[in-house]
C-alpha cells in the first residue's frame, strides 16, 4: 500500500507539472497571437483616460479615426482632428500614423490647450513594409509618401476595433463624425467610399480630364492582367481619402493581402495608367473593391477644393457640407486655395514654430 501511495503522489506531481507547463505555453501563445503590431506598425503613445469632468459631456460611443500625419503636413492633420473633436459629443479615439522622426513634434503639438483632452494613440509606420510593393521613380523619389499607404493596414493599426473611419489630413469636418461612423455597410462589404461620378462633388465640379472619374483613368486596360479582371473601363471610380471600414469583414477577406498582391504585381507589370488621375494608392483599392463596396453620403466627402485656386462651390454649399476635402495641389495651408479661411478656423498654431502656414494677402480674397 505504501508503494501505491507513492505512485499516486508521483502521478499527481507529474500532472501538476504538466498543467503548469500547459498554462505557461498558453500564456505565451496568447501574447504572441495578440501582438497588435506586425509589419513594423508599433504603438509608441497610448490613449489617455478621458478626464472625469468630460464623462458627462461626451457619450459612451467610442469611434476610432485613423489619420496619417507626415511632418511637412502636420498642421493639416492637427486641423482635421480639431474639427472632428469639436463637432462631436462621442468619444473619438484618434489613431495617428506617423514616422519616427515626427513623433516629438506631434506630441508637443497635441499638448496645445484646444487639443489636450483628445484621446489618441501614436503609431510609428515602418516604410520597409512597402519594400517590393511600390515602384519608385528615381527622379521623383523625394515625392514618395509612404504614409499614404497606411490605410491599407487598418486591422494592424486598430486591431481590436470592429469598425473605423479613415480620413486624409487635408479635410475639415463640419458635421458630427458619428453620422459618418453609422454609415450602413451592405453584407459582405468591407468598406464604404464616396463614388466619383455620382457624388455631389463631381456634379458641381468643372470636369477636367474626361476619364478622371472612371477606372480607365487609373488602370492600364492595354495590360492583359487588367483585361482578364473583366472590369468595365467606364466604371465609376471612388475617392479613398475618406471611408468607413468594417474591419471584421476586412480581415475575413484578407483585404490587406489582396492590396499588397496588386501593389507587387504593378511593380512587375506596370498596371497603373500612364496618365494616372490621382494617388498611386487608388488603383489597388479600385481593383480589390470593384463592385464590392458601399457608399457614404456624398456630403461627407465634398472634395476638389484643392484642385484650383478659384471657388467652384457657393458659400451656402460649403457651409452645408459635412466634410470638406482639399484634395489637389492647392492645400489650404500652402498656396492659395478656395475657402482656406474655413480651414484656418480649426488650425492650431504650431508651438514649435516649424509649420509654415503661408498667409494669403487680402487682395487674393478680393480677386476670387
Amino acid at each position: 500500500s505504501v508503494n501505491i501511495s507513492i505512485l499516486i503522489v508521483a502521478v499527481v506531481i507529474f500532472l501538476l507539472v504538466i498543467h503548469h507547463n500547459f498554462l505557461s505555453l498558453s500564456d505565451f501563445l496568447r501574447r504572441e497571437l495578440s501582438d497588435p503590431s506586425p509589419l513594423g506598425l508599433q504603438p509608441i503613445d497610448f490613449i489617455p483616460a478621458v478626464p472625469q469632468r468630460l464623462t458627462d459631456e461626451r457619450n459612451d460611443k467610442e469611434i476610432s479615426v485613423v489619420i496619417a500625419a507626415s511632418d511637412e503636413r502636420l498642421g493639416g492633420a492637427i486641423a482635421a482632428m480639431n474639427s472632428i473633436y469639436q463637432h462631436t459629443r462621442s468619444n473619438v479615439v484618434f489613431h495617428i500614423v506617423t514616422l519616427n522622426d515626427t513623433v516629438d513634434h506631434l506630441r508637443m503639438w497635441l499638448r496645445s490647450p484646444p487639443l489636450k483632452n483628445m484621446r489618441y494613440q501614436i503609431l510609428d509606420f515602418d516604410p520597409r513594409v512597402l519594400e517590393g510593393k511600390v515602384q519608385l521613380d528615381p527622379q521623383k523619389a523625394d515625392t514618395f509618401k509612404p504614409l499614404t499607404f497606411a490605410r491599407f493596414y487598418l486591422p494592424n493599426l486598430v486591431p481590436h476595433a470592429e469598425k473605423v473611419i479613415y480620413v486624409d489630413d487635408d479635410v475639415i469636418v463640419q458635421g458630427d463624425i458619428v453620422e459618418l461612423y453609422n454609415t450602413p455597410l451592405k453584407p459582405g462589404h468591407a468598406a464604404a467610399f464616396s463614388d466619383d461620378c455620382d457624388s455631389t462633388s463631381s456634379k458641381v465640379a468643372v470636369r477636367g480630364a474626361g476619364n478622371q472619374y472612371n477606372y480607365i483613368g487609373f488602370l492600364d486596360y492595354q495590360k492583359e492582367t487588367i483585361r482578364k479582371l473583366a472590369m468595365k473601363a467606364n466604371t465609376c471610380s471612388f475617392n479613398p481619402g475618406v471611408f468607413v471600414a468594417n474591419l471584421t469583414e476586412w480581415k475575413l477577406q484578407n483585404i490587406t493581402k489582396q492590396l499588397e498582391k496588386w501593389m507587387a504585381l504593378n511593380v512587375v507589370e506596370e498596371l497603373y495608367s500612364k496618365t494616372l488621375a490621382g494617388s498611386i494608392t487608388t488603383p489597388p483599392l479600385l481593383i480589390v473593391f470593384y463592385k464590392q463596396h458601399s457608399s457614404i453620403d456624398p456630403m461627407w466627402n465634398v472634395r476638389h477644393l484643392g484642385s484650383s485656386g478659384g471657388k467652384r462651390y457657393s458659400p451656402q454649399f460649403v457651409k452645408a457640407a459635412k466634410l470638406l476635402h482639399w484634395n489637389g495641389h492647392f492645400k489650404p495651408w500652402g498656396r492659395t486655395a478656395s475657402y482656406a479661411e474655413v480651414w484656418e478656423k480649426w488650425y492650431v498654431p504650431d508651438p514649435a514654430g516649424k509649420f509654415n502656414l503661408i498667409r494669403r494677402h487680402s487682395e487674393a480674397y478680393e480677386a476670387k
